[in-house]
């Protein structure tokens, strides 16, 4: 075998029962620069090798014992890694009906018995061009891909770093809850990681979350920062945030835009169907809200607040636990559960007292599992459908202990 400078020997697959005739065959593609032949006598045994490894080229005779030229190639044709490489084949010249029916299954080019040095050596630089064309086209498509993977990244970054700073402008409105959005944000992600939701769903809520109490922005100072309990119609305006935070986020073409106002909307729903603004009941509620609601409620328990004193963790959790099927999905609660360990370590990581830190915040100590990219979109089960109803919501009562 001659090689190339710069460039990697292709693997020439030659089958042939014929000995002599292979062992020809064998030396003349030999002699052309970039090509390496691998030579069997029997194509069941090649094609064995063909489906554990990857042929550049093939060329193989027509008449064998045990499978023929042309069921070679069908078979080749059927395995996704040999569906598009270049397939030549060796046959008598008066063999026409083989050389159609070679043609239907997938065969390039032909050869002919007896066979010429030079013919051979013209048709093997022929497939070896086409094949380094193969080649080239789909090591082009990979670059390509990875150019708009990272386009896409960048671009995505960018709008969750939007999102994230209108979450802080809000959230900077009362300054002892700066560090929720974030603690939110992670416990969002560990229920739905533990939920089963692929890694790509899971960041997506993680990335959304923040943006859950953004309608803060339109509820009164004298109601949103009352160091106390509210009264009915002091309640029925801080309920308005969720209608505000969807009015801001809903029409976008982004899907984590529509994501993020599916949950402003819905993370106030009670699963017994008493919650606002909707009323909604069980899974009438996307997946994302009935995940940040527990998130939500458990980070806004275990917080101190002008209204109330921070409960411990251990009761923040009993109250979940009783609340299960009633206020909250079973399941997120069961997901909450199981990811205690990883929700005491985002705890510890982002403490209240602090102005809001950035989106990634101090990441040591967290969970790893919790570290990984997002790779594609969502699932629409997780956004689901959720919109403002125009008549007036159920379950209207002030949801003690908490005010949010």
């Amino acid at each position: 075998m001659s090689q190339e400078p710069g460039l990697r020997a292709i693997t020439v697959v030659l089958v042939d029962d014929e000995v002599l005739g292979l062992t020809m065959l064998g030396e003349l593609i030999a002699s052309v620069p970039g090509m390496c032949p691998l030579c069997f006598t029997d194509p069941v045994e090649a094609l064995a090798w063909c489906r554990g490894n990857q042929p550049e080229i093939v060329i193989t005779d027509y008449e064998m014992p045990r499978l023929t030229g042309t069921d070679l190639i069908r078979e080749l044709r059927r395995q996704p890694h040999t569906r598009d490489i270049p397939i030549m084949m060796l046959t008598g010249s008066s063999d026409r009906v083989v050389r159609y029916q070679a043609l239907e299954l997938g065969a390039n080019d032909f050869l002919t018995k007896p066979i010429d040095a030079l013919e051979v050596k013209a048709r093997a630089k022929n497939m070896l061009a086409i094949r380094r064309g193969q080649r080239a086209l789909l090591q082009r498509a990979e670059v390509l891909e990875e150019e708009v993977l990272r386009a896409t990244e960048a671009v995505y970054a960018r709008e969750y770093e939007t999102i994230f700073r209108l979450a802080r402008a809000a959230e900077y409105r009362d300054w002892e809850t700066g560090a929720h959005i974030v603690r939110v944000s992670w416990y969002a992600r560990i229920i739905a990681q533990h939920l089963g939701l692929a890694e790509p769903e899971a960041e997506m809520i993680f990335r959304a979350a923040p943006m859950h109490d953004v309608g803060k922005i339109g509820i009164p100072d004298h109601i949103l920062l009352k160091p106390s309990g509210l009264d009915d119609h002091e309640f029925a305006t801080m309920k308005q945030h969720t209608t505000i935070g969807y009015g801001i986020l809903s029409g976008s073409s982004s899907e984590l835009l529509c994501l993020a106002a599916a949950i402003a909307l819905s993370h106030h729903e009670r699963y017994d169907g008493l919650g606002y603004p909707e009323g909604r009941r069980g899974e009438q509620i996307p997946l994302a809200g009935r995940i940040v609601a527990v998130a939500d409620t458990y980070d806004a328990l275990t917080s101190n607040r002008p209204y109330k004193h921070e409960w411990p963790a251990e009761q923040a959790w009993s109250f979940l636990q009783e609340n299960a099927g009633v206020r909250f999905d079973c399941d997120c609660v069961s997901a909450f559960r199981n990811g205690l360990e990883d929700i005491a370590q985002v705890r510890a990581s982002f403490p209240d007292g602090t102005a809001p830190p950035s989106p990634a915040g101090d990441l040591s100590g967290l969970p790893k599992a919790s570290l990984t990219r997002m790779e594609s979109g969502i699932a629409p089960a997780v956004i689901g459908s959720s919109r403002p109803a125009h008549q007036s919501a159920k379950g209207t009562e002030n949801p003690a202990p908490m005010r949010r």
